[in-house]
């Protein structure tokens, strides 16, 4: 691997070990992520490790993100993060419903869990976790952020993703299924998700804008299906679009 394509190359690699934050990815699993020979993604683990960009538990074979990037990442969320100000509004999110409350960013054509806070209800989905990625439209943060993309946009990627999307998780996200859901989200101003993604699990998902008035976050409560009736799902909504704005209107004062 030369230039470009290294790094992209170490770009997977790297997202591929911070989506299993908690528990750590073996090299099969970044082999079969990035599409690496198991070989070559070993050499790439062990030369990120050596420059302390990630670091492997050996009792239990696993690699976790390293320093080197907590210190990076230190100094990049002075200008990027803006998590620290949504933490109170995800804690409020969770007292009044119950239910867990996360903070998704968008990064392309994915999303990325950046914080959650567990409900009182003593049931929960674990669908969502810190550092999960998945692709836009599967859970309700995700689709949320497409359905406020421009419309072109969201339909582009509709149509160059869907093949892919109902490969992975089902054919209820293949092109025309995924169309339909983004324009009801667009109707309602809230997504939902009903236990698409996992069976029994549900979840709602209201966009959060930046400055420049674009989709780039989103809030999302999730909970077991019996907590999710059609009147409870939309007292859900109108409280997550009431937070999501809110969390829109202080990062837009920041």
């Amino acid at each position: 691997m030369q230039g470009s394509q290294l790094v992209s190359r170490v770009g997977a690699v790297l997202r591929r070990v911070s989506s299993s934050a908690s528990d750590g990815a073996t090299t099969a699993d970044v082999a079969a992520a990035t599409g690496l020979p198991r070989s070559t993604a070993q050499r790439v683990l062990a030369a990120l490790a050596e420059e302390g960009f990630v670091d492997r538990d050996a009792r239990r074979g696993r690699w976790f993100l390293g320093p080197e990037l907590f210190l990076l990442g230190s100094v990049a969320a002075e200008r990027y993060d803006v998590t620290s100000i949504a933490r109170d509004v995800l804690r409020t999110l969770a007292d009044r419903s119950g239910e867990s409350a996360f903070f998704s960013a968008r990064r392309g054509e994915e999303t990325v869990c950046l914080a959650g806070e567990e409900g009182s209800f003593p049931l929960r989905s674990h669908v969502l976790h810190e550092g999960i990625r998945l692709p836009l439209g599967v859970a309700s943060a995700g689709l949320a952020i497409l359905a406020l993309l421009p419309p072109d946009d969201a339909t582009a990627y509709a149509r160059r993703r869907g093949a892919d999307l109902a490969a992975a998780y089902g054919e209820q996200h293949d092109t025309a299924a995924l169309l339909r859901r983004v324009a009801s989200t667009r109707r309602r101003g809230y997504a939902v998700n009903p236990g698409m993604l996992v069976p029994g699990s549900w979840g709602v998902g209201a966009v959060v804008f930046d400055r420049a008035g674009s989709a780039a976050w989103a809030l999302s409560l999730t909970g077991v299906e019996s907590r999710f009736d059609g009147d409870r799902t939309a007292r859900l909504g109108a409280l997550l679009l009431e937070a999501a704005h809110t969390l829109s209107q202080r990062i837009a004062r920041r």
